[in-house]
């Protein structure tokens, strides 16, 4: 398999959403709740032109699991 920064790219969304799906599932139990937390990272950017306007709105949703997953994601990649 062929490396290059796409396929990196791949493998951390997939690690993300993978240790995201995780901890949502595990969020029921008060014990793991250090690794469930999770952290919003918010970026707003918008502008209002006389023609055109505009307004974004970007949310990351960050936990250690999803984090663990991420790590875990760069192992997968750098052993192929």
């Amino acid at each position: 398999m062929k490396k290059n920064f796409g396929m990196l790219l791949l493998f951390l969304l997939l690690g993300w959403l993978i240790g995201a799906f995780i901890s949502k599932g595990l969020e029921q139990f008060k014990a793991l709740s250090i690794l469930t937390n999770t952290t919003t990272i918010s970026w707003s950017p918008k502008a209002n032109f006389d023609i055109i306007s505009y307004n974004l709105n970007i949310q990351l949703k960050m936990s250690l699991l999803s984090l663990l997953g991420m790590v875990s994601a760069i192992w997968l990649y750098r052993k192929l």
